[in-house]
């Protein structure tokens, strides 16, 4: 009798086709990248005595050395994010990538202050493009089981660039010259972009109708003026330009929250406020990123200028951070008892491996909860609106402890500030407690629902 139109048994399915496997090619490409950008936040803190004393820097130049390129990739990766959502994800990619490159050889080759500065602003702004656009390629690129596995991969190396970047900055330094800190992106740079010509597809482009670049701008121009009001006030008081600047970021980040209920296509629209788990990751990024940055800055001129380590003995003291960048709250603690008798082996390396422990397994945690309820179409957004948290936060970061910790071009300056500063971090990182227990419901939830998207 034959059984090909009988009726299939109880209980019985036809299996799933299995997913198509795509090569790990894209993904080393955009990892390269990636790393180069988060490895930036921090390959200048080892090299920075070195910088300062090479281009004279003041406590402020000192500062907005990193700040001016977390604040422009923070402040610019919404609008990075929504360019890669809008037009081609590889030209997006590609052009933040050239910008990168060319801002880190200009870098290299800066005279003063100012000059390292801008260029530090260039860098900045170029990974604010290349940062959601690759996220964004990752995730049109993977599906299922690969795409968990390529974005558990890209939280760990955002953790690991972080720590990384010490123990470079602190080899190129020493072997060579700080600048080597910067002239290193651009073979790098240039072998991903030959890459990514050869493997990464075109994409579509919907056209940059309805962009908001008024509103990138405000946004921008309010962190800049924050961060350097944060810089005045602690360093002056609340002086006439204190006032003014603080009034200034007031003034353009309310302008840019009620810009954005206004247009048609703001930076980010409403229903993503609404993304729980986004939110809420976005929000422990910025914290933890302030913590972690904002504590290899000050450390990085405590081991060299009060403890005397050279640039690569401090990168290789830092590298122990990698081993896990709740517990991180002790750490902070721990670091806040070192004085100006401190040794490495007793009063700051016990630190350093409880804050690796704590923070480490947390940033890839955050990158795969704040990425489980966000649909394809969203994912350049979202991307940078999880990214901007990790900048904004790192710039914040280092803008408080510097000021907490007042003058620390000096070692005497350094000693009398460090502990307070590490107090303000374990409050920081307590505090984070809150936002965090919103992360882990909604994202097992969002992960059933969306299948593993």
């Amino acid at each position: 009798m034959s059984t090909s139109h009988a009726p299939a048994a109880a209980g019985h399915h036809h299996p799933e086709p299995p997913e198509a496997r795509r090569p790990w090619t894209v993904l080393g490409l955009m990892l390269a990248a990636q790393f180069m950008v988060v490895l930036d936040v921090s390959v200048v803190n080892v090299a920075l005595p070195s910088i300062g004393a090479d281009l004279h820097l003041s406590s402020s130049s000192y500062q907005w050395t990193v700040s001016a390129y977390v604040l422009l990739s923070g402040g610019l990766l919404l609008l990075g994010g929504r360019l890669a959502d809008l037009v081609d994800r590889r030209t997006v990619f590609l052009t933040g990538l050239t910008l990168f490159t060319g801002a880190s050889l200009a870098s290299g080759f800066a005279g003063d202050a100012t000059a390292l500065v801008l260029s530090r602003s260039a860098q900045g702004a170029g990974a604010a493009l290349l940062t959601p656009a690759a996220l964004s390629v990752v995730m049109t690129t993977y599906a299922g089981r690969q795409r968990a596995t390529a974005l558990a991969v890209w939280g760990t190396v955002g953790s690991m660039g972080i720590a990384a970047g010490v123990l470079f900055g602190g080899i190129l330094t020493s072997a060579f010259d700080w600048r080597a800190v910067f002239f290193v992106n651009v073979p790098i740079g240039l072998a991903v972009l030959v890459g990514t010509v050869r493997s990464v597809p075109r994409g579509r482009s919907q056209g940059l109708r309805g962009l908001d670049l008024p509103g990138a701008l405000m946004l921008v121009g309010g962190l800049l003026a924050l961060v350097r009001t944060i810089e005045e006030a602690g360093r002056e008081g609340w002086t006439t330009t204190s006032v003014v600047t603080g009034t200034l970021a007031a003034t353009l980040l309310t302008a840019f929250a009620l810009l954005e209920r206004r247009v048609a296509s703001p930076l980010v629209p409403p229903r993503v406020w609404r993304v729980r788990s986004l939110v809420s990751a976005s929000t422990v990024m910025a914290g933890v990123t302030g913590a972690v940055v904002g504590a290899i800055f000050l450390s990085s001129l405590f081991l060299q200028q009060v403890l005397g380590s050279s640039p690569v003995v401090a990168g290789l003291q830092f590298l122990l951070i990698a081993i896990g960048l709740v517990v991180s709250a002790g750490a902070a603690l721990l670091l806040s008892t070192a004085g100006s008798d401190a040794t490495y082996a007793a009063d700051v390396l016990p630190g350093f491996l409880l804050l690796g422990a704590g923070v480490g397994p947390m940033f890839v945690a955050i990158s795969v909860g704040a990425m489980s309820d966000v649909p394809d179409h969203a994912s350049g957004l979202a991307s940078g609106l999880m990214m901007t948290g990790h900048e904004v936060g790192a710039a914040l970061g280092v803008a408080v402890l510097t000021t907490v910790a007042g003058d620390i071009t000096t070692r005497a300056g350094l000693v009398a500030g460090y502990g307070d500063a590490f107090v303000a971090v374990a409050v920081l990182l307590l505090v984070l407690l809150v936002p965090t227990t919103l992360v882990p419901r909604t994202a097992r939830a969002g992960a059933a629902g969306h299948h593993g998207h």
